[in-house]
């Protein structure tokens, strides 16, 4: 089944992961503060580590700490995968909006800038895995958003033109990255990123609740929520 925003017709939808589907915030900080305060035996400002989320974890670790990327992504990632499950959640209404585009048959793919394993095991912790016929993650591609190409990929995974796809995501390079592929960009202002930084940004649509993008798309709103 098809959708429509204004005069698109919308084929797929894709989903950004941390910040959109799932709650990681709590999960991202306490592993950034670990490792600053860890390798360089210091904690920075949370602003200061957040700036470039949305983009691959080594990339923000090189310029956190050039000289000691490295070593702070190793221990990053051994700290957030040994809290990964106590502090990660899924966003309300999550399930409620896949199970809806689900039953209607619109095709959902994941375009996260995440490293595959822990992506995966969100997607499986939280059982939202079977909803999406793609996942692309940092791992998948060469190039990462704001370029458009890990969508295009996504995109041609489902079977659609990347312009012919929604993309939702809480972060400007989610926001880029559908502005220069094509696709129609949609702010999920409940993310990480202040709402006034994501409007900056100039996104197509922008909602307060991942519970509005079915009747933003033309559908109607799912039950439950």
């Amino acid at each position: 089944m098809e959708g429509k925003v204004g005069s698109r017709v919308v084929e797929a939808v894709l989903f950004d992961l941390d910040g959109t589907l799932l709650d990681t915030l709590d999960l991202i900080l306490t592993s950034f503060r670990h490792a600053t305060l860890v390798v360089l035996g210091e904690t920075l400002p949370d602003e200061f580590l957040l700036r470039d989320m949305g983009m691959p974890l080594a990339r923000q670790l090189r310029e956190i700490a050039p000289g000691h990327a490295e070593e702070l992504l190793e221990v990053y990632r051994a700290h957030n995968a040994a809290h990964h499950d106590e502090l990660a959640r899924v966003f309300s209404g999550t399930n409620a909006v896949l199970d809806r585009f689900a039953e209607l048959g619109v095709p959902m793919g994941v375009v996260t800038s995440k490293g595959s394993p822990m992506a995966h095991r969100g997607l499986e912790r939280f059982g939202i895995r079977r909803y999406f016929r793609a996942v692309v993650t940092a791992d998948d591609v060469s190039v990462h958003k704001p370029d458009p190409y890990p969508l295009a990929h996504a995109a041609a995974l489902l079977g659609v033109e990347l312009a012919h796809t929604v993309y939702v995501g809480d972060s400007p390079h989610d926001i880029a990255a559908a502005q220069a592929g094509g696709a129609v960009s949609v702010a999920a202002l409940w993310g990480a990123f202040p709402a006034k930084t994501l409007i900056a940004a100039g996104p197509d649509h922008a909602i307060e609740s991942i519970c509005e993008l079915p009747a933003l798309l033309g559908f109607d709103k799912p039950e439950g929520v």
